[in-house]
């Protein structure tokens, strides 16, 4: 995990400009780089460092003796890099993973470049040779980046919004800033007075289908047909690879346990696969919430039936408040159920940085998104638009879970590893009929958690336990986060200012109080970004006018039994 950010064209001093560097100064800690082009007085690169992977030769841009043509700027970890690396013969200069990227460019070009990446990216590649750079982003954006690009050629591309938002150009005084779309790649050339001219933007990846890179490694070979054991036999290994592969680091690995199924798992597996590399520490997992909380309760037993080094995290209600300006600052969002989750979330990153070593941080995100784990997913019409519903998700996910997920713990200088969204892990089960993916005998999962039925990785009251809306999961179903929020907010929120909402806010006019709230802080860091969030997070096949799960019925049954 780091901070990557590159200008090309600058009208405007670049001393000046790389100030607005300094804003992702978070997503790498140990190191800092300013580095000019040759030949390009208006292009630089500017590179914030987490060293997880080779502490000696991981400063970038990454530059090798055999490319001097090539300059790579990027965040991210490819798993199979030494794979790669074996398979096709290449020789490196240095141990980083993205070493790879630059081999693959010279070998085969850009879209095979990216294709044949296992792992999560956002880089930004230069080739002064043939005077081209190259944007390119993983599948479900796990990495974030951001660019803008002017009429006249000017193009800045950075990890996080808030490295480009206070930039100068002198033809344009409001510079555009969008995220970079997950799956594609672009292709820009560059001319002799650095500026770009966008050549084309190639989606290279659907989730659904399964990766180029799935060619060279080294899972063992998969059974044929849809035969239930057969499925659930290639999704333990899928799975255990998954995680497997993610061991990749230098730094000490730490794992987020909510004491839900999706972390419950992943740290079960997580620790028998250390002990399985010797690995030399244990495992720390982290759990947080208020006093009682049901996660709290749930998350200590999985720790103790896994063996974990437990730590619990606990915050009161004003504690979450205070940090909602700066929760907002961090995920560049408003969006309500995306704010509400984050609270918990950055706090214990916050706790894990202060207090301890762990760095790389596993954790259950994309689960819910790819197996159907919502709660509004028992009121799917059918099995395909349960389907459709899930492959919509996986496409949003950079806008809400993996935006909140990178986010948080990046504010702390931490590292997230997400198994669920493995490539060969997701896109099989994408590939799986509609039907065996669908909440069964009122259970959302239900796949899954069959899968690891006879497995013992977990207690099997936490392996069918329902989800939970989070904000009740780090609190009570008595004194929900949810209430909390709603209470404090209420105070803070006339209805005067209610009724005048779409007058002050015409793009996503917020419907509630706690939304307005939200978006006034937003407004005050980002003004005029409404855009970047083109719709809010809301469940399906319900008329609720909240994101929270707390609302919906079949939630409220569950709660009530």
């Amino acid at each position: 995990m780091c901070g990557i950010w590159a200008l090309f064209g600058s009208d405007d001093c670049l001393s000046v400009q790389c100030l607005s560097a300094m804003k992702i100064a978070h997503r790498g800690p140990d190191a800092f780089r300013f580095e000019n082009v040759n030949g390009y007085t208006n292009c630089c690169f500017g590179f914030h460092r987490l060293a997880v992977v080779d502490q000696l030769f991981g400063m970038q841009p990454i530059r090798v003796k055999k490319y001097p043509y090539l300059w790579l700027c990027y965040n991210g970890e490819i798993y199979n890099h030494k794979k790669l690396q074996h398979h096709f013969e290449f020789e490196y200069q240095t141990k980083v993973d993205g070493e790879i990227i630059l081999h693959l460019y010279d070998k085969g070009g850009i879209e095979q470049t990216v294709c044949m990446l296992d792992g999560v990216f956002a880089f930004i590649l230069l080739d002064t040779a043939n005077k081209k750079v190259f944007l390119g982003r993983d599948t479900y954006g796990v990495r974030p980046l951001f660019k803008a690009v002017t009429e006249d050629g000017f193009l800045a591309v950075c990890s996080e919004a808030k490295g480009l938002i206070n930039l100068k150009h002198s033809m344009t005084p409001f510079l555009k800033v969008e995220p970079f779309l997950p799956g594609h790649y672009e292709v820009l050339d560059l001319k002799p007075n650095g500026k770009v001219a966008s050549v084309e933007m190639v989606k290279y990846h659907n989730c659904r289908d399964e990766p180029l890179h799935a060619l060279y490694d080294s899972v063992e070979k998969l059974f044929p047909g849809f035969e239930i054991e057969t499925v659930k036999n290639n999704l333990r290994i899928l799975f255990d690879n998954a995680i497997k592969k993610r061991l990749m680091t230098d730094r000490r690995i730490g794992c987020l346990l909510s004491g839900g199924l999706d972390s419950s798992l992943v740290a079960a597996i997580l620790l028998k696969q250390l002990k399985e590399a010797q690995v030399q520490y244990p495992l720390q997992t982290f759990a947080i919430g208020m006093e009682d909380s049901p996660d709290l309760l749930a998350a200590r037993k999985v720790a103790n039936h896994i063996g974990s080094e437990h730590h619990e995290v606990l915050f009161n209600s004003e504690e979450g408040i205070q940090v909602l300006d700066e929760v907002i600052f961090s995920l560049e969002t408003y969006d309500i159920t995306t704010v509400r989750a984050s609270v918990g979330m950055y706090l214990i990153s916050k706790y894990i940085r202060k207090n301890t070593d762990s760095v790389v941080i596993f954790s259950g995100e994309g689960s819910d998104e790819l197996t159907q784990g919502y709660i509004y997913f028992h009121k799917a019409p059918s099995p395909e638009k349960a389907e459709e519903e899930s492959e919509r998700l996986l496409k949003e996910l950079y806008l809400f879970d993996v935006l909140r997920a990178d986010r948080t713990t990046a504010a702390h200088g931490l590292e997230l590893r997400v198994p669920f969204l493995d490539h060969r892990f997701s896109s099989y089960y994408m590939s799986l009929p509609p039907n065996m993916r669908i909440p069964k005998n009122g259970i959302e999962k239900h796949l899954l958690r069959e899968t690891f039925e006879d497995s013992n990785l977990i207690p099997k009251e936490i392996l069918w336990r329902p989800k939970e809306a989070f904000s009740d999961g780090i609190t009570s179903v008595k004194n929900s986060w949810f209430r909390i929020l709603q209470e404090y907010i209420d105070h803070q929120v006339d209805d005067a200012a209610m009724a005048s909402a779409s007058q002050k806010f015409a793009v996503n006019t917020p419907k509630t109080k706690e939304g307005y709230y939200y978006r006034q802080i937003f407004e005050r860091h980002y003004p005029g970004r409404a855009d970047w969030l083109p719709h809010y997070w809301m469940p399906r096949w319900t008329s609720a006018t909240d994101p929270s799960a707390r609302t919906l019925t079949h939630y409220k049954a569950t709660a009530k039994a």
